[in-house]
């Protein structure tokens, strides 16, 4: 079968379209990979003007949607955590392979551990789940807003625009240091979730398709992973159930399989100063779908909403 592939062209969107074609490849189809700008790729571009209503949600899939919708394209392959939780009925994700390293990592050319970098601190980052819980461990830590793909930003790092990184591990591993011009040693910490918990789907890729395509649905589901597929979507559920997108400090790890899976999860107040945080385990019936809510639940009991929403 001839499949065409629509990606960003970023170093790290085309290494993962090319290692889902890999992949599709060893099962004897053709695979083509067509880059496709989209809005979110636009907005890292000096002078760019963000239309109205833009939110960070779908910033880096809705063009490709668009060439998919088109049939210009055959599939997607996303990031999951860039994928908004409720996805256009046009679509659906045809497979989610086995996820890589779910945690945040520390990048930093000399200090060795977080607790040991200087006071005051410069760290580059705009996720606000990770300002929030990096301020809970240390609070006299200080933001530099840089954005931009992987490169861009090791770049800003070397030019001493800040001390550290916090970055996914998952991405720097996809890419490794020699591709990023980077020393290996570079990266310093994997945070462990209990200190850092990531993002709902951090760390997995998600190949999207149109709606009732069952040809290519055919072919991308032998790439698909039971094991990680129940563990992201429960993370993606307790963040829908939290009406959360990618601008709340909102994180969710589920790992494990059967009765051994866990979820630990945490909302923190946006100065670091507050925080929710829970660990559970699914009953034997539960779906990702229930448990997810169920973790939600348990989060707003706890006082998660006012932190989410904090009155002025």
């Amino acid at each position: 079968m001839n499949l065409r592939i629509g990606s960003r062209g970023s170093a790290l969107a085309l290494w993962q379209a090319e290692h889902v074609a890999c992949l599709l490849r060893a099962h004897g189809h053709e695979v083509s990979i067509e880059i496709i700008k989209t809005t979110g790729d636009r907005m890292q571009e000096p002078g760019f003007v963000a239309p109205v209503g833009v939110d960070g949600k779908g910033i880096f899939t809705k063009e490709i949607e668009e060439a998919l919708a088109a049939g210009k394209v055959d599939l997607a392959v996303h990031s999951l955590k860039d994928l908004p939780t409720e996805l256009n009925p046009a679509f659906e994700l045809g497979a989610i392979p086995e996820r890589a390293d779910s945690r945040d990592a520390l990048i930093c050319p000399e200090w060795l551990l977080m607790h040991t970098l200087p006071i005051g601190a410069r760290i580059g980052t705009t996720s606000p789940r990770r300002r929030a819980q990096l301020l809970a461990h240390r609070p006299d830590f200080q933001f530099v807003p840089i954005r931009g793909n992987i490169d861009t930003r090791l770049r800003k790092l070397r030019e001493g625009q800040c001390d550290a990184l916090v970055l996914a591990a998952a991405g720097l591993d996809r890419l490794g240091p020699e591709k990023l011009n980077m020393p290996p040693d570079w990266v310093r910490q994997r945070f462990d979730p209990e200190d850092i918990c990531p993002s709902p789907g951090q760390g997995a890729l998600a190949i999207e398709i149109r709606s009732g395509d069952a040809a290519v649905r055919g072919a991308v589901r032998l790439l698909h992973c039971e094991t990680t597929a129940w563990c992201v979507d429960a993370e993606r559920a307790v963040l829908a159930a939290l009406g959360g997108g990618c601008s709340v400090p909102i994180g969710a790890h589920c790992a494990g399989e059967g009765k051994f899976r866990r979820m630990l999860a945490c909302v923190v107040a946006e100065d670091g100063d507050r925080m929710v945080q829970i660990s559970r385990t699914p009953e034997e019936e539960d779906t990702p779908q229930s448990f997810g809510e169920f973790v939600a639940g348990e989060l707003e009991r706890r006082g998660a909403n006012e932190l989410l929403h904090p009155t002025v």
